[in-house]
């Protein structure tokens, strides 16, 4: 090769190489929400200052108010959780901005209406500081809403700072009460909370220092009954979850599920040396790790006749890979906690080309994964059934329609020939004639119509559900250098799937960032290309997803691919026996059939599996027929939820085959008839 086109490669590598530790570097500030800390901004530096100087303002407020509002400003890494007190509402707290020159951090409290369809935003003298990365969660039986961490940097975000503050909002007055305490988790960001009966599960994060990021994998419990944090001591040389952040930490009824996450490793790579003898040398580079593995949390709380400062039991155990996960794996998918299940939207799946930078793929799919059977489910919107009643009822009101209209044209051509010239028909006078005619357009609630697709690929969106609903707020998404957030909130109802409905969206802000870096780097894509179009001759083709699905599997080691193989045929020792839930002896839901329908199907058969439970429980006189009936109830809905997925596939594959309802014999009229009529 001639030394000017060897020289030539070398300095396009070395371009190249430098472009995608950029990438990678803006890449890990999105996913763990680590600052850029080579864009120093002196005169905001004194990061103390600034808080200070929003206590200040805060503390203007004399008292807890509520105002109508607009929808919340556009922003990121904040937290949207479900009123535990009221079925109608849905909180949003903090988050951060960045349009590409300057970070904003937020710390108000918006309360959005369900039944409304309106915001109010909260003013208090008393509210954490502004933050992003903060984690939130349910106080389990306590009752309360929970926050702790987060981060703060400057607006440049040349400094950068971690919250370690515990706080709980009462979700009725919208008050605000910081938990002082001694002993509890250090600063962080990134970290997952959820509840257990009385206790608060914090697990990971990560923490940036001036020289490092150093991710987490300590576990600690905040008791709510004696406010008071513990980090419970784990069984010695037992296995635990690696240190990570951005994972998703769903409660359960004997603890918690982890699943996932983010992290970076240290990692030696070899160089060549610029020495005579041409040595290979050693360089430590960080390494994004994107973690696929499922572990549960297993706290068993003491028994009742022991002391009562006697400590849960606490220990982590190491699921199989779940089933049918996501494919490719990504980064940055969004997961909220849904009756047994978690409910996983969005994420984006990067590609590493040997010497073209980062691919990203972006996604907006939505999975629902049981947490019993460890296997995840895809969801699909799905269009409306027309009931033969309502295709009546339609057609019916299609025929009246016509016969208003006709007797309108009558009624002109009447006055026409009396000589009265065209005259306008009072509606009362025809509604007298024909009756009233209801328009089940004006009788449904004002809304705007549903669609058929989810909403635009995303990661790191804010999840929350809400009797059944599952709202998807904001989110990020990245094209070439530019980061964009989305300024919009959906709604999804998980029980019928049937479409997508916005619930308020306005167009994103223009990208502020540095037109200087952007032109060098639309230099160098314009140097590489022709660098490429002079050594392969004409252009290659972009990789399509599957391609870059099929890179990813080729980097799996065997070890990896052999569990993954193993996962997706074979269910977990620890729900063998639930693979299906259509295969045990308790009622199950037919297809087309709703909640309301299946217990009332099935209700004598729960309250038999209550009053057997019964049998071994304490106190039986003191329940009520009324109770039993609840609990039946309860267990009946879990039921019908568990069975959601598989039962809407074969919802889908009736419909696929022009069945659009299946009744069952008793329920027709006719039912003991025999012969031809029970035939037809």
């Amino acid at each position: 090769m001639p030394k000017d086109a060897a020289k030539k490669k070398a300095e396009k590598k070395a371009r190249v190489a430098a472009k995608t530790e950029k990438k990678e570097k803006q890449k890990d500030k999105k996913l763990s929400k680590k600052p850029k800390t080579d864009d120093s901004d002196d005169e905001n530096d004194d990061l103390d200052a600034i808080l200070a100087e929003y206590q200040k303002q805060q503390e203007q407020f004399l008292k807890v108010t509520e105002t109508n509002s607009d929808p919340p400003s556009p922003r990121t890494s904040g937290t949207l959780i479900a009123s535990p007190n009221n079925n109608a509402e849905i909180f949003l707290f903090g988050g951060e901005y960045y349009n590409g020159a300057v970070a904003s951090f937020y710390n108000d409290l918006y309360v959005y209406k369900v039944n409304s369809g309106s915001w109010r935003k909260v003013t208090s003298p008393n509210s954490p500081l502004p933050r992003s990365g903060h984690a939130m969660c349910h106080g389990g039986n306590s009752g309360g809403i929970y926050l702790f961490g987060g981060e703060f940097s400057s607006p440049k975000q040349g400094t950068f700072y971690h919250y370690n503050d515990f706080w709980r909002l009462e979700p009725g007055t919208r008050e605000w009460t910081k938990l002082e305490g001694k002993g509890g988790p250090p600063a962080r960001s990134g970290h997952r909370m959820t509840y257990f009966k009385q206790w608060v599960i914090l697990f990971g994060g990560f923490q940036d220092t001036s020289s490092q990021t150093k991710y987490l994998q300590d576990v600690w419990l905040f008791d709510t009954q004696k406010f008071a944090w513990f980090q419970p001591a784990l069984p010695p040389a037992a296995q635990k979850p690696d240190a990570r952040s951005s994972f998703s930490l769903l409660p359960h009824e004997t603890g918690a599920m982890l699943y996932g996450g983010y992290s970076r490793v240290k990692i030696a790579t070899s160089v060549a040396k610029a020495s005579k003898g041409g040595n290979l040398g050693s360089r430590i580079t960080m390494k994004p790790v994107l973690h696929q593995d499922a572990w549960f949390l297993r706290i068993t709380p003491p028994p009742p006749d022991v002391p009562s400062s006697t400590l849960p039991t606490v220990r982590w155990e190491r699921r199989k890979r779940p089933v049918n996960t996501p494919n490719p794996p990504r980064a940055g998918a969004s997961m909220t906690y849904h009756k047994g299940r978690g409910i996983c939207f969005g994420g984006v799946h990067d590609v590493e080309k040997s010497e073209e930078g980062i691919e990203s793929e972006f996604f907006n799919q939505l999975f629902a994964c049981n947490i019993d059977r460890n296997r995840f489910f895809q969801l699909s919107l799905r269009r409306p059934r027309t009931s033969a009643k309502k295709a009546t009822a339609a057609a019916e009101k299609g025929r009246r329609g016509r016969a208003k209209a006709d007797e309108e044209e009558l009624l002109r051509n009447l006055a026409l020939i009396e000589g009265k010239g065209a005259v306008e028909v009072e509606m009362s006078d025809v509604d007298g004639v024909l009756g009233t005619v209801v328009d089940d357009e004006v009788a449904e609630k004002v809304g705007k119509p549903p669609i058929w697709e989810m909403p635009h690929p995303r990661f790191n969106a804010q999840l929350a559900v809400q009797d059944d609903a599952l709202y998807i707020y904001g989110g990020t998404f990245e094209k070439d250098d530019r980061e964009y957030t989305f300024d919009e909130m959906w709604v999804v109802d998980l029980g019928k799937l049937d479409g997508c409905r916005e619930i308020f969206k306005r167009e994103i802000a223009d990208w502020q960032g540095s037109e200087d870096e952007e032109s060098e780097d639309d230099e160098d894509d314009d140097m590489e290309d022709g660098d490429d179009a002079e050594e392969d001759g004409d252009g290659a083709e972009p990789s399509t997803p599957a391609t870059s699905v099929r890179a990813e599997e080729d980097r799996l080691s065997a070890a990896e691919q052999a569990e993954s193989i193993e996962a997706a045929t074979e269910p977990s020792e620890d729900t063998a026996s639930m693979s299906s839930a259509l295969t045990d002896k308790l009622p199950h839901p037919r297809p087309f059939e709703s909640l309301r329908e299946f217990f009332a199907r099935t209700s004598t058969e729960w309250q038999d599996t209550v009053l057997e439970w019964l049998k071994y429980q304490r106190d039986v006189e003191d329940t009520s027929v009324k109770e039993i009936r609840k609990k039946a109830f309860d267990r009946a809905e879990q039921k019908w939820w568990d069975c959601r997925e598989e039962i809407q596939a074969m919802e889908d594959e009736q419909e696929a085959a022009g069945i659009s309802e299946v009744v069952a014999l008793e329920q027709r009229g006719g039912g003991e008839s025999s012969g031809a009529g029970r035939r037809r």
